[in-house]
């Protein structure tokens, strides 16, 4: 398929086996274009993210402006 498909699932290794590129949506709406599959993605998150990549971390949710 010589084009571009956006998909969107929550299988790791169907992802892994898909993807070539990411556009990963992390926090404070910083949106990320990355490439490579998506153990490639995790890999630079724990690199980038060092001992925090270990620790959960809580959701923050902002009131909707109107």
């Amino acid at each position: 398929f010589p084009g571009c498909a956006v998909v969107i699932s929550h299988d790791r290794w169907f992802l892994d086996r898909i993807a070539t590129h990411v556009l990963a949506f992390e926090g404070d709406s910083v949106v990320r274009w990355f490439e490579g599959n998506f153990s490639d993605y995790e890999a630079f998150r724990r690199k980038e993210l060092g001992a925090d990549a270990a620790q959960p971390h809580r959701i923050r949710y902002k009131p909707l402006a109107r």
